[in-house]
């Protein structure tokens, strides 16, 4: 018999261990306040979108920072190519700042 309730100990003992890992109690109570998930995801959603914002300007900086660079290089079929989506992104920017 102790040796029965010594197992079941053991195992109430683990399973605690597991629930407390995976944060049940957490997942719980934000099922009853619905407007805090709310909150939470929208902070999510624009913390994500600001990120992949900023991320893509630094990428398309870099891209025509590394496009003028060969476009001055004067490569013969290439330069002319290069200069001229250099030419067509320098020309969307002067009429659309933002």
């Amino acid at each position: 018999m102790k040796k029965q309730l010594g197992y079941v100990s053991e195992r109430l003992e683990r399973l605690s261990v597991d629930m407390e890992k995976s944060q049940l109690r957490d997942y719980v109570n934000l099922m009853h306040k619905p407007w805090q998930l709310i909150w939470r995801n929208l902070v999510a959603g624009v913390s994500r979108g600001i990120g992949i914002t900023i991320g893509f300007t630094f990428f398309a900086a870099t891209i025509v920072y590394v496009l003028q660079f060969l476009g001055a290089l004067n490569l013969p079929i290439v330069g002319d190519y290069i200069a001229d989506i250099v030419r067509i992104v320098q020309r969307q920017l002067e009429i659309n700042p933002h």
